[in-house]
């Protein structure tokens, strides 16, 4: 089986100069709310058990169901929840966030598909399937992170997968964000070199999009970045993974660091795994590192992921509790905690950022309230409504 990837010094020189910063600040126009969607977890190559009586449904079906719902929000109005823009009509979306797992993981069963057609699905679905327009009538700007599923169709898996390796979800997702030069095909695409760690100031706020997780290795990125980032800027990281990050990505401590069904490591994280020798073991010491460097950035106010198949809104206060960073996790329209029990509670988040008091809000959207009635406009759920310049 395949064991982990070394990066080396010109490796992360290539890092931070394919990952700048880019001034994307067209939704802070006379200060003017920001409007985003965020999601994660489309799972293509899955099916779930039934949707809109229909018995196993495929992920292509079921994000085509919910990118057409999405369309809908423009002609929505919010509720009167005493968040940003209550009340009001909706008219715009200048952003979809989606935060990883484009491609199910590859492993052999009765609906394994390859990561291609994985991406081929969700390249229909989303990138062109979107009808959505930002306040200039432009097409809504699409940014998106790998997760854990895309990284380990990249560089192998304990258990069996057909075929063991293809790295195309991720070189495509890295051509979308950076459109380099030369194209990265499934072939060419090199994980040592190509990670996908990028920054965009939107409205007064900067979002720091990373691979995975804030490990050591990102935060050696994220340290780079932030240092053209002024100290009263707010921050927003948008990852895969939760904070209180599963020990499993991590590298395999054990032996020579290769992925293997007896360890059970993912190695889609850089940093060996520090807790001990277990998977299983909570990654205190990791997640520790995480909280310094909370502290040592406190601007950094919200942090947005998906891994968990969960809508939800909390603080992470670190296994210490001496941070509280806000955080907001999205559902998975194919393997939600609720959902996937309970269509009703399909959901993806809508948020808006109001760049003169800098509160966002974030509102559950549930999208799929009727079987019987698929067409049924969104339902408001939760929200949160946060400060992002609060410390």
């Amino acid at each position: 089986m395949p064991g982990i990837i070394k990066i080396s010094f010109v490796s992360i020189i290539l890092i931070f100069s394919m990952a700048a910063c880019k001034k994307d600040d067209d939704g802070g126009k006379n200060n003017q709310p920001v409007q985003f969607v965020f999601t994660s977890d489309a799972h293509y190559g899955i099916t779930r058990t039934s949707f809109q009586g229909k018995a196993n449904a495929d992920a292509h079906t079921v994000n085509a169901a919910m990118v057409a719902s999405m369309n809908t929000l423009p002609d929505l109005v919010l509720p009167q929840d005493g968040g940003v823009n209550a009340g009001k009509k909706i008219s715009s979306v200048d952003y979809v966030i989606e935060a990883g797992d484009i491609a199910n993981r590859m492993e052999v069963s009765a609906t394994v598909q390859t990561a291609a057609q994985s991406w081929d699905q969700f390249k229909t679905d989303y990138l062109d399937g979107l009808t959505l327009r930002d306040k200039n009538g432009q097409k809504a700007t699409f940014l998106m992170v790998p997760g854990n599923h895309d990284v380990s169709n990249t560089i192998g898996y304990y258990a069996k997968m057909q075929p063991v390796t293809d790295a195309s979800s991720m070189a495509q997702i890295y051509n979308y964000i950076f459109k380099p030069g030369v194209l990265r095909t499934a072939a060419s695409y090199d994980y040592n070199n190509d990670r996908i760690n990028y920054s965009r100031d939107i409205a007064g706020v900067h979002f720091c999009f990373i691979q995975m997780w804030p490990d050591s290795s990102v935060r050696i990125w994220l340290n780079k970045d932030l240092q053209n980032v002024s100290a009263t800027t707010p921050v927003v990281i948008v990852a895969h993974d939760q904070p209180a990050v599963v020990s499993n990505h991590f590298t395999n401590p054990n032996g020579t660091h290769t992925i293997n069904s007896t360890d059970k490591f993912d190695n889609v994280l850089d940093e060996h795994f520090k807790d001990g020798s277990a998977a299983t073991v909570s990654g205190t010491i990791e997640q520790r590192a995480f909280a310094a460097f909370l502290k040592q950035h406190p601007n950094v106010t919200l942090y947005l992921h998906g891994h968990v198949h969960e809508s939800k809104f909390y603080t992470w206060n670190g296994p210490d509790n001496d941070v509280a960073l806000s955080t907001a996790s999205a559902d998975s329209p194919m393997k939600g905690v609720a959902s996937a029990a309970d269509e009703k509670k399909l959901s993806f988040l809508f948020a808006v950022l109001d760049p003169v008091t800098m509160n966002i809000t974030i509102r559950e959207c549930l999208w799929n309230t009727s079987a019987a009635a698929p067409t049924a406009p969104i339902q408001w759920g939760n929200s949160i409504t946060v400060n992002l310049k609060k410390k």
